[in-house]
């Protein structure tokens, strides 16, 4: 009897099984064909963090306060910048991400008073070694500025030039060539 009832409960599953598998056979497939297509990303999506700017003068936001760097629990923001001549604050010269530490917790995003820094809505970060997700955020900022085709707009007062040196108050800028993946 017990040899019955097995074979009996095997077929019932068998049986299921077949009308779930049918049932699915049927449906429109939702496979979406990467790399061709791709998702719609949600609106709250969190990517790595990245520069915000100002409209008005085209750099970025950040003032250097450190705030993001201090409440990093992973430890993976460093924040430079340099104050230059005539302007009122400092202007950030090296923001630096190392992406590999980072959980996306979102703290340096919360805690930035001025909004200079928020989440991208880049998902396709790929690399074969750790240097490619050694992040520096200034120059992500400055290649995606002349890619929107909206170069940098300069500080008329920083580039006074002093009459004992002859040189402009403001230091040579380092061009970066970056590559960019802006695919939404």
């Amino acid at each position: 009897m017990n040899a019955l009832q097995e074979i009996y409960g095997g077929f019932k599953s068998l049986l299921i099984g077949m009308r779930i598998t049918l049932g699915q056979f049927f449906k429109r497939t939702v496979t979406v064909h990467y790399p061709h297509q791709s998702l719609k990303m949600p609106p709250r999506y969190r990517g790595h963090i990245e520069l915000v700017g100002n409209p008005e003068t085209g750099k970025p936001l950040c003032i250097v306060c450190k705030l993001c760097e201090r409440a990093c629990p992973s430890g993976c923001i460093g924040v430079e910048g340099t104050k230059y001549e005539g302007d009122r604050r400092k202007t950030v010269t090296s923001y630096e991400l190392d992406f590999t530490k980072c959980s996306l917790c979102g703290a340096c995003v919360e805690v930035c008073r001025d909004g200079a820094i928020r989440f991208s809505r880049d998902y396709n970060l790929a690399g074969l070694t750790k240097e490619e997700f050694l992040l520096d955020l200034v120059r992500r900022f400055h290649a995606q500025q002349e890619a929107r085709g909206k170069p940098e707009i300069r500080n008329p007062k920083s580039e006074i030039r002093s009459p004992e040196s002859g040189a402009s108050a403001e230091p040579k800028a380092e061009t970066a060539t970056a590559t960019l993946n802006l695919t939404p």
